[in-house]
């Protein structure tokens, strides 16, 4: 009966969808409304991810309209007659949800739980806001100023700035030239008919692609995809193709900019084909080469040589021809004209010094690593199909791989020649020339014959069905202490990809012996995987290509840290090459200069940080500890003035004096032998023993005189403000379940109250939320909430936030908040344990404090049983509105305001 049933859906279905192709698990399907459909199964995480893309970006937008597409994405979060708050109705569904738009596309996505209902409810929200979305006067007028504190949010941003101009300069006609956000203008004064219009015309199911991925039943999952999406007709109107074509550039180009800031920029930027261009993979594979750490040539020509603090570069993958943009950045003491000098020299130096074979071999391998594991995760191949997707066709993220594998030096060469040339860049300087050499920028090739009969490479091992309930991990997990006192905790289960992750946590030192040791002490933890007395920084980066692992060492006054993530057949070998660094730092003298430098100019970059400004004054003001203690909050000048002072030696010292494992936690989750692990962890740690003492330093709560402090910051375009106070609090206290639902409504989502006063109703501000955070185990509490917002808007914000905090005391939230935030944030859990990485953090902070998952089923259970009178009860009892600290930041002066 059950063979018949199937049978007879995939029969009713035959005529609603044609089956187009399929390539290494995923599978492409037409709906007869023109809808493109790509199913990719993985049963091995029980969430499944449904991501709705619309192919149209600032690409397709005239003059008037730039942001428009950016504008809908937006809008289209608003709601419909049928689901009038999308937002509530994603939070109540435990979703993590977004969108985003670029040039070539804007998406939309939401990730929930695994369930039938989950799913169907997910494809009917797609369905109704993909044609019946508001789009109204009323919404726009609310949305546009939270749209406007977005780009505003930018505008604080040299860099990023600097790099709109580039491109604007780069591109005389064609749409990559206008920034995905818009113009202000045309975001303030977009007509509503205009923006309808739009709406109406590319929010339709010929221009959409639909990825469904994870834990599904493909022929179920087709039967409501037609169900919902396919019930849409297909419009009778034609879509235009964009035809605008960037003529070939005859000559250097230059911008400049000029704005308040501390650290000097520039970039320069080279037309290339479109990524669908067999040529894209050799620029690939020439971007990484010249500009990975340690290896790239623009990375030793610059930072290693001290004439910049970092240097980077990126290929733009689009559908039509783009740029390859590198940059370098300096501090004011540092010779802009000699980083300038030196990063043409070196870039456009290629096409004269060819690349070595091993350079190639690096960088693809390096390449083509992140390729295979982002294969392992189908949540991120999802979101990722919807780039290639809207470059031309989805099968290029393989095509592309493919082409990357074969890139030879010569490859490399020729592309360098062909493209990286000066009549072909735009930068900050003016060069006349008597004969221009102009580079032609080949037309995309014909896609239909490239990927004819395509069928890429064998599919991605699946793991198993996980359910991450606690009860069912509790009975899996295998616990062990080894005789130097590390704990061991393992939770062995097939994986998808056969993927290993592992998490050390070592804790050493005490109050007295770690007093005016910070700066040090951050420093040794940086130096760790800068080399060992084996390995150098790039044997370390080669080796853990070569074995596709990821491996992240570092440490600070209070601790160390590892993580791995690798292959079953490499994990081994990455665990070895973790513990090698943790164990024998070789501290290189070059290496600790580039450290410091580069921390330099990221700390004299937050000076007229408005955000940076505040964060550190709400920090101190809540633990005011003083001076050399580790639980001290530098100033900007106490950290520029340490890392000034600093010693390599005072570094090593450090290291000698503090680091092993006899007091540590690891955990490791995915697809291993525990025998195997445990014996490993044996031979890699047991004999690491801390030098001295260990005694965690507690935090001890402080009645906090409440202050009002504003701090001007002229020529940033978006104003910050923070509202914070202390509780004598820990994560034990009877209350704490009930104060964290609460904070979950104050500000913890979309459905929250700020979000819902501040952002949705008055139009403030683009990012409002609210934190809460409690020791363990000392009873040290911290609520914080926090806003951005046109600085003339901040009297206005600071206003409804207090008003917010006040209604929640006295008002209470009522019950059917209380359910929809106990659904959210257990919904919330449930996926945090069904990430690898995250479940291992969650297993080594219990094994520190002697914890099972016991106590975790025990506190849901607790947090499902709250009502609303409970919470209330509590957050009457915690939050005083009247104790909160304000700090704010922002161009006041300019807006002519007084906070």
């Amino acid at each position: 009966m059950r063979i018949l049933a199937s049978l007879a859906i995939f029969a009713a279905l035959s005529a609603a969808q044609t089956k187009v192709t399929s390539v290494e698990g995923i599978t492409e399907y037409r709906l007869d409304n023109g809808l493109q459909v790509l199913l990719f199964p993985d049963n091995s995480k029980p969430t499944v991810t449904v991501n709705m893309t619309f192919l149209v970006g600032s690409r397709h937008e005239g003059y008037g309209e730039t942001g428009m597409a950016h504008l809908l994405e937006h809008m289209l979060f608003k709601g419909t007659i049928r689901h009038p708050d999308v937002k509530a109705d994603l939070v109540s569904h435990g979703g993590n949800f977004n969108g985003s738009t670029s040039q070539d596309r804007t998406n939309y996505y939401e990730t929930v739980s695994a369930t039938d209902e989950n799913l169907k409810w997910a494809l009917d929200l797609e369905a109704d806001r993909m044609v019946n979305s508001r789009v109204s006067r009323q919404d726009l007028d609310s949305e546009m100023t939270v749209v406007r504190s977005e780009f505003e949010i930018g505008e604080n941003s040299p860099g990023r700035i600097l790099e709109e101009r580039v491109m604007s300069t780069a591109f005389l006609w064609h749409g990559y030239g206008r920034s995905p956000i818009g113009s202000r203008s045309d975001i303030e004064h977009v007509p509503i008919e205009k923006l309808q219009a739009f709406y109406h015309n590319y929010y339709q199911p010929d221009n959409a692609v639909l990825v469904v991925a994870g834990k599904f039943d493909p022929a179920k999952t087709l039967g409501w995809i037609n169900e919902t999406l396919g019930k849409i007709p297909r419009p009778t109107r034609k879509l235009s193709s964009t035809y605008t074509e960037e003529p070939t550039q005859d000559g250097e180009r230059q911008v400049v900019l000029r704005r308040t800031g501390d650290n000097q920029i520039v970039i320069a930027a080279y037309h290339i084909p479109a990524v669908s261009h067999p040529d894209s993979a050799a620029l690939e594979v020439l971007t990484d080469m010249l500009t990975a750490p340690p290896s790239g040539r623009l990375y030793k020509a610059l930072v290693e040589s001290k004439k910049a603090t970092s240097a980077g570069g990126d290929e733009q993958q689009l559908h039509d021809p783009s740029v390859v943009l590198f940059q370098a950045v300096m501090r004011k003491d540092q010779s802009f004209d000699d980083a300038e000098k030196t990063m043409l020299g070196v870039v456009e130096g290629l096409a004269k010094e060819p690349p070595s074979k091993e350079e190639v071999d690096r960088a693809r391998t390096r390449l083509l690593k992140n390729i295979d594991l982002a294969m392992n995760n189908s949540s991120s191949i999802g979101l990722v199909l919807s780039e290639t997707a809207s470059a031309g066709d989805w099968r290029l993220w393989f095509l592309d791989r493919d082409r990357i594998e074969k890139v030879t030096p010569e490859d490399i060469t020729r592309v360098a020649k062909q493209y990286l040339k000066p009549d072909n860049r735009t930068i900050g300087r003016f060069q006349p020339v008597d004969a221009p050499d102009r580079a032609e920028i080949p037309a995309g090739p014909d896609l239909t014959a490239a990927l004819k009969d395509y069928k890429g490479k064998a599919s991605v091992e699946e793991g198993e069905v996980f359910d991450p309930s606690p009860a069912n991990i509790e009975a899996r997990v295998i616990r062990t202490t080894l005789p130097n006192g590390l704990k061991l905790v393992m939770l062995p289960k097939k994986s998808r990809g056969g993927t290993v992750t592992a998490t050390l946590e070592t804790h050493f030192g005490d109050e007295k012996s770690l007093i005016g040791k910070s700066t040090a002490a951050g420093l040794a933890g940086a130096m760790l995987m800068r080399g060992t007395t084996k390995h150098t920084r790039q044997q370390l980066t080669d080796e853990l290509d070569k074995l596709k692992a990821r491996v992240n060492v570092g440490g600070s006054a209070e601790g160390a840290n590892a993580s791995v993530s690798a292959l079953r057949d490499t994990f081994t070998a990455a665990l070895r090459l973790a513990a090698e660094v943790l164990k024998e730092p070789s501290f290189p003298e070059t290496e600790f200069e580039q450290i410091r430098q580069s921390n330099l100019a990221r700390v004299e970059a937050g000076r007229s940080d408005p955000q940076r400004i505040v964060s550190e004054q709400a920090s101190r003001h809540m633990a005011p500890y003083p001076v050399g203690d580790p639980r001290h909050v530098n100033t900007i000048d106490e950290t520029i003035e340490g890392l000034k002072k600093v010693t390599l030696d005072e570094a090593k010292k450090f290291y000698h004096d503090f680091y092993g494992a006899s007091n540590a936690e690891m955990a490791v989750v995915g697809d291993f032998d525990p025998a195997e692990v445990k014996k490993l962890a044996g031979e890699l740690f047991d004999g690491w023993k801390s030098p001295g003492p260990y005694t965690r330093i507690s935090r001890t709560w402080q009645k906090l005189e409440a202050v009002n402090q504003t701090t001007e910051t002229p020529d940033k375009a978006n104003a910050i403000l923070y509202a914070a106070t202390t509780l004598a609090m820990d994560q034990n206290d009877p209350d704490f379940l009930a104060l964290t639902l609460a904070d979950q409504m104050l500000g913890g989502d979309p459905s929250s109250r700020l979000w819902a006063r501040i952002r949705e109703k008055e139009g403030l501000s683009y990012q409002v939320q609210s934190s809460f955070s409690a020791g363990l185990p000392d009873k040290f509490g911290r609520f914080l909430a926090l806003a951005v917002c046109n600085p003339a808007k901040i009297v206005e914000l600071e206003k409804a936030l207090k008003e917010e905090l006040t209604k929640a005391v006295r008002e209470g939230f009522t019950e059917q908040e209380v359910e929809a935030a106990k659904k959210t944030l257990l919904d919330e859990q449930l996926q945090a344990r069904s990430q690898d990485g995250g479940l291992a953090g969650s297993l080594a902070t219990q094994a520190r404090w002697g914890y099972t998952m016991a106590r975790t089923e025990a506190r849901e259970k607790q947090v499902a049983s709250l009502t609303a009178a409970q919470v209330n009860a509590v957050a009457k009892k915690w939050i005083d509105p009247a104790s909160f600290s304000i700090f704010k930041a922002g161009d006041f002066k300019k807006a002519g305001v007084t906070p």
